[in-house]
């Protein structure tokens, strides 16, 4: 059985078996599951998420039924006692830049003299709420019925440690108004999401319960490699799984997407988040589920196999015989090999040059790199032309000055020609996850399958 084939034999086995542990799940506990979808009605116009917490299961407490008779109090002993009852008022506002004590509290429903004045005086607050830097921040709030301060809270990253935050609480007491700061350990978590993109797939859906970091990684896992266009658009579906640390139940951070779900014009597209613990020193990466990387190089090869025959620097040249600098390298091709775009980019020259013969140059997205691809044999773009990565653009052969068929490949960073080999050399590396850590590899994928399946129950589409 091929590697890649294993892998996806060994997922399907897990998966089949978190599927069954999935549908019991949803069968032991409806209640978890239908308060989880009341989060659909947070959707957008511009598009629809859903985002839950992962928790562990709690079994539901047995119940049990009384009935009892009880005797009403008269009405007015009922509306007295309304009268004299007292409530707090919730509310949450995010900081601004141009904040004052005045406008917060406006925004949080608070109309407390006394409070504005305090978070004005009280060099503690201050700096929480209204310092340099301090924008962004969560306030929560509780008021009175009359509109008076009782409790402000906000939380923060600390700024030497990651991994831990900072907490303002101010209180009103009995002599007026108090502030203290203390710090905790930040809580690691991980949440699911899932949606429609919408009108910019940078946004996912503009709903700033999905972070954006999240949806600019979900873009990046699914583009064509660095530099290029991701393949993430309107109207696709998704569903993935990301890290996030907390305070008191609040995303202070947000970190890595683990396994994401995309699904476009009928194809469903997976990546799952895999750290290898054998040879490569723990370096993770994404992969398909048969243990395809979904890393892409900057660069492609601009031919099948890769032989060089001259490399770059000083050579003597086996034309002319004298010792001139090599621009780039020779790639050996038999003649009428197809030669492709080893990146997105537009055709800059496509035509004759002396010593190139019929070349072609190519400048890439990012208006810094250009390739050149020389002694072709047949030229299949014009100028001007917008082409893709692996896109053919002509055919390998000796035009020019050349002693025998071959592609001259040319790597130039603003201007200046660089050594192609190292950029090369990483286009061909062989990135599928390892043997030795299929298994493992195989169980991970079949948990984030697992999860993604929870997600996929989230989605809007699923209930229109």
């Amino acid at each position: 059985m091929a590697p890649h084939a294993e892998i996806q034999q060994r997922v399907k086995q897990q998966f089949i078996s978190s599927g069954l542990a999935v549908a019991d799940f949803i069968h032991r506990y409806p209640r978890r599951i239908t308060a989880t979808l009341a989060l659909l009605m947070l959707g957008s116009a511009s598009g629809a998420f859903a985002v839950a917490k992962l928790a562990p299961a709690v079994p539901a407490e047995p119940i049990r039924l009384v009935s009892e008779d009880v005797a009403l109090a008269p009405l007015t002993a009922q509306l007295d006692q309304l009268d004299s009852h007292s409530f707090t008022l919730y509310h949450s506002a995010r900081t601004q830049v141009a904040d004052s004590p005045a406008s917060l509290l406006e925004r949080l429903g608070i109309a407390d003299p006394q409070a504005s004045a305090f978070l004005r005086r009280d060099k503690v607050a201050r700096d929480a709420l209204f310092s340099r830097g301090a924008a962004g921040r969560v306030v929560s709030a509780e008021a009175d019925d009359q509109q008076n301060l009782k409790q402000l809270t906000v939380r923060w990253l600390d700024a030497s440690d990651n991994t831990r935050f900072n907490r303002l609480v101010v209180e009103k007491a009995a002599e007026g108004f108090t502030a203290k700061v203390d710090s905790g350990a930040l809580v690691p978590a991980e949440r699911l999401a899932s949606g429609v993109v919408g009108q910019d797939a940078l946004t996912v859906t503009g709903d700033t319960h999905l972070p954006a970091d999240v949806t600019h990684q979900l873009s990046d896992i699914f583009s064509n490699g660095p530099g290029t266009k991701s393949n993430v658009r309107k109207g696709d579906r998704f569903a993935l799984v990301y890290q996030v640390w907390e305070a008191d139940g609040e995303v202070l951070r947000v970190g890595r997407v683990l396994s994401a779900e995309l699904t476009a014009g009928g194809k469903t597209q997976h990546a799952v988040w895999f750290a290898d613990k054998g040879s490569r020193g723990d370096r993770g990466d994404y992969y398909a589920l048969g243990g395809e990387s979904l890393y892409k190089p900057r660069y492609d090869l601009p031919l099948g196999k890769l032989r060089i025959t001259s490399g770059f620097g000083l050579r003597v040249h086996p034309v002319a015989g004298a010792t001139r600098h090599h621009e780039g390298v020779d790639l050996a091709a038999p003649r009428g090999t197809p030669v492709h775009a080893v990146a997105d980019g537009r055709v800059e020259f496509a035509g004759v040059q002396h010593g190139y013969g019929n070349v072609v140059y190519v400048q890439h997205a990012d208006g810094r790199d250009t390739t050149v691809y020389g002694h072709l044999s047949r030229i299949d773009v014009k100028m001007n032309q917008r082409i893709t990565r692996g896109e053919q653009i002509g055919t390998v052969g000796s035009t020019g000055i050349a002693t025998g068929p071959h592609l001259h490949f040319e790597l130039r960073v603003n201007g200046s020609p660089i050594n192609p080999s190292p950029v090369l050399a990483e286009a061909q590396t062989d990135t599928a996850v390892p043997g030795v850590s299929r298994a493992a590899f195989a169980e991970q994928s079949a948990a984030m399958l697992g999860q993604l399946a929870i997600a996929d129950q989230l989605r809007p589409g699923g209930f229109e």
